[in-house]
């Protein structure tokens, strides 16, 4: 038992979770009638459909697959993206306290002229999410974090088929925020903006830091053992 908590003492990180659920749904509480409405023009062209509900639902399963991965495969990688995921996840709490926001994008579903599991599984969706907090959108700023994770995953990059399945499902989950009107389009601009300041702060300039580190205690150690 001792060897298994020192190989998975990185698990602390996953303490994480107590502060984020208890600070977002606070939130869901306390934004509700009053937010700033969400929508750019793009929205009007984009229509419902009920079938993305598949990928939408998809990402709780994605996240989870992808963070327990390097979790257990390696500490490295899993520090990376577990930093990405909840310094993102935190800023957009942050955000959504400061500036509450929400859309009011969602269909009458009621109006629609067709009836099917899907329509009915939107319609729980819809009961129990509410639309606020929702710009920038977790789910599309989560999709980009994981997929970028799994594509600099050394042990990962050959195989192809995980990189492209994880591609393609990455652009479905993007695309399902705003096909079911869970979304603004500027939510998704937004999310897509932050992942790319995430990853240059944790890919590019943390990553140029720890390099930097080992090699200074590399010349370090050669030097001392010349000496």
């Amino acid at each position: 038992m001792k060897e298994l908590l020192s190989k998975y003492k990185h698990g602390w990180v996953f303490s994480y979770f107590i502060v984020y659920i208890i600070w977002f749904f606070a939130l869901e509480r306390a934004v509700t009638t009053d937010y700033t409405p969400v929508k750019i023009w793009l929205d009007d062209y984009i229509p419902f459909n009920e079938w993305f509900v598949i990928p939408y639902y998809l990402w709780f399963l994605y996240i989870f697959a992808t963070i327990t991965y390097f979790f257990l495969t390696n500490k490295e990688d899993f520090y990376k993206c577990a930093a990405f995921l909840f310094i993102g996840m935190t800023i957009c709490l942050i955000i959504y306290t400061i500036w509450p926001n929400g859309q009011n994008l969602r269909p009458d579903l009621s109006q629609i002229p067709r009836d099917n599991i899907f329509i009915r599984i939107v319609g729980k969706l819809y009961a129990t999410d509410t639309s606020t907090n929702v710009c920038p959108s977790i789910h599309v700023f989560n999709s980009i974090g994981a997929h970028i994770a799994i594509h600099r995953s050394n042990a990962l990059k050959k195989h192809k088929w995980i990189q492209k399945s994880s591609f393609i499902l990455m652009i479905l989950i993007c695309l399902s925020t705003m096909f079911l009107k869970q979304h603004s389009a500027f939510d998704v601009i937004t999310g897509i903006a932050l992942s790319g300041v995430m990853y240059i702060f944790v890919y590019v300039i943390a990553s140029n830091r720890i390099a930097h580190k080992e090699a200074d205690k590399a010349y370090a150690q050669s030097t001392f053992s010349e000496n």
